[in-house]
């Protein structure tokens, strides 16, 4: 049985394995959170977060780009409901350090999904 506040996903877009840590794509992910596909592309446009931040714009542009457009001419007044920043795998190097030792670099990867709701 649905909810009452249960809204109807219209469309989603998914990115798995982005050379980014899931940290730094939360922080984008939390700005965009419950707002319109317009507001939500100007606050990418305008955030300083390079690593992330083209990543989180092209999950977007996709998820904008999968919505039906016979049924929803307007996908820019759609609402980004569901905006997931996932932890992916992580590759481990080793650094050589001094006298001998050696200090482990995690490489992070993350999987960002984006669900388009009406």
């Amino acid at each position: 049985m649905p909810h009452l506040h249960e809204e109807r996903i219209i469309s989603k877009a998914m990115a798995r394995f982005q050379r980014v840590s899931a940290r730094k794509a939360r922080l984008l992910a939390d700005l965009i959170r419950n707002k319109r596909v317009s507001e939500a592309q100007r606050i990418l446009q305008f955030t300083h977060r390079p690593s992330a931040g083209s990543m989180v714009h092209n999950v977007l542009k996709s998820a904008v780009a999968n919505v039906d457009h016979a049924r929803f001419p307007n996908a820019e007044n759609l609402v980004l409901g569901e905006v997931e920043v996932n932890v992916g795998p992580m590759m481990k190097r080793m650094m050589p350090r001094a006298r001998g030792r050696a200090a482990r670099i995690r490489k992070r990867f993350c999987h960002i999904s984006i669900k388009l709701v009406e």
